[in-house]
């Protein structure tokens, strides 16, 4: 086993994986359930105007401990360095419960539901397993065997987990772009437009009420774009990581939210509301299609989310693996985590313990939308934690500090995702609890893991 990462990723390759990593299905998905909620075309295009400043105000605010904090390992290192090993162990611990590995699973499980669009025996409802206590359908065999085989593409070496990545990226990015000027020319209707936005309001009628309807629907949109940090996970592989690694987050960002948003203006230019809310199994985009090309358009979009969803789940998976790597570097995880492959030069191991994880969410879950509430709530908690720490290593640090950047990135980020929390706890009290529990069972982890390895003598 070799000991150190490569730097083999270049600026192109970085925007890959950020912009790869967001676009998965959840833009096909979600925008039904957010319509359901809201009740407004005008609040489902807010919702994902929202959730895209959102995140391209933290991405940007994210390049400031990537600028500042020189160690790999993105996310978890910031927050070490931020506040304590506590805190980065949390992070990292929940990281592998439930944010990266559900997301993983979620991903890999909507895969085989669109699978199932073009070859129906692939269902949710159709079992090689039925037992009163245990069931396996066809639909979770095809997701299983997505994460396995991209584990294993993975595990070759960082220049297959990329070439990969970039071929499914630049697909899915041609492809949406190609249903976006397809459908301002075939699907958009004067007539739908009217009906939807029957008259303009200003933000100054939104009620209190309303704007918590928004803000926990905004947990779709951001589902569907929550992954952006994960280039700086992988910041040991990226060439010249300073420069690189702010662009590559704010280009993808941007490059994401303004694929989203023009496509859900396409949904409210071309579809009335009452048929988004209703679209079968939540897939907007379907509707879109089969009311332009029939059934044609129907698998025309089956594909491209399969597409989408596959590329998703490799940026994930690719990623992922290093934050438990440098967790086991920093000794706060079993050393063999830490190891690299003498011929790949990746955490092969660690790429393993993810890959089981997230099958356990597949086979014993099985439910995308039952995985979404878990993964947002975690990961708010730690995306708003590290923009607060960014303000706290400001303080540690205020003589040796060089970079900047703008102060209201950092505290739009930390008002507009409290206030998300905030409206998550009210509304989706039970999940947000559960949630809560997961990264609580991290500290007593962590304290026997300190004893444990003060007593074995582990270093």
């Amino acid at each position: 086993m070799s000991s150190d990462l490569k730097r083999t990723l270049d600026l192109k390759d970085s925007i890959s994986v950020t912009a790869g990593s967001m676009i998965g299905c959840g833009i096909f998905i979600v925008s039904a359930d957010i319509a359901r909620q809201v009740e407004s075309a005008f609040f489902l295009i807010i919702v994902w105007i929202i959730a895209g400043l959102f995140s391209l105000s933290g991405a940007i605010a994210y390049a400031e401990p990537v600028l500042n904090i020189k160690e790999d390992g993105g996310q978890y290192i910031f927050l070490k360095k931020m506040f304590n090993d506590l805190t980065a162990f949390l992070y990292g611990w929940s990281l592998l419960l439930v944010i990266q590995t559900a997301t993983i699973g979620a991903v890999c499980i909507a895969v085989g539901k669109f699978l199932g669009i073009l070859f129906p025996w692939i269902s949710s409802t159709k079992y090689l397993i039925q037992t009163p206590f245990f069931s396996i359908s066809t639909q979770q065999i095809c997701a299983l065997i997505v994460c396995i085989i991209l584990t294993y593409i993975n595990s070759r070496g960082i220049k297959y987990g990329v070439l990969t990545q970039n071929i499914f990226t630049a697909t899915k990015i041609l492809s949406i772009a190609g249903i976006i000027v397809f459908g301002i020319f075939f699907g958009c209707s004067l007539e739908t437009i009217t009906a939807n936005f029957p008259y303009l309001m200003k933000f100054s009628d939104i009620s209190i009420s309303e704007l918590e309807i928004i803000s926990t629907a905004t947990v779709g949109a951001i589902f569907a774009m929550v992954t952006w940090n994960n280039i700086t996970f992988i910041s040991a592989e990226v060439k010249d990581p300073d420069k690189n690694i702010p662009k590559a987050l704010f280009w993808g960002v941007l490059l994401v939210f303004s694929l989203y948003l023009l496509i859900n203006l396409l949904y409210v230019c071309s579809i009335p509301t009452e048929q988004i809310k209703t679209a079968p199994e939540d897939v907007v985009a379907v509707v879109l299609m089969q009311n332009i090309a029939g059934e044609l358009g129907k698998i025309i979009i089956a594909i491209i989310i399969l597409i989408s969803a596959c590329g998703s789940a490799n940026g994930l998976i690719m990623t992922g693996a290093r934050v438990y790597y440098q967790m086991a570097k920093d000794n706060l995880l079993f050393k063999s985590l830490a190891a690299l492959n003498t011929k790949t030069n990746v955490p092969v191991n660690s790429l393993l313990l993810q890959c089981i994880w997230a099958c356990m969410f597949i086979l014993f879950c099985g439910n995308y939308s039952e995985l979404l509430d878990y993964v947002i709530y975690a990961a708010l908690i730690f995306y708003v934690l590290t923009a607060i720490g960014i303000f706290v290593y400001r303080f540690k640090n205020k003589e040796t500090i060089k970079n900047k950047v703008p102060s209201l990135y950092g505290i739009f980020f930390i008002v507009t995702g409290s206030y998300i929390i905030y409206a998550l706890t009210l509304n989706k009290f039970s999940s947000s609890m559960k949630t809560l529990l997961i990264i609580a069972t991290g500290i007593p982890i962590y304290l026997a893991w300190k004893k444990f390895k003060n007593l074995y003598k582990i270093k």
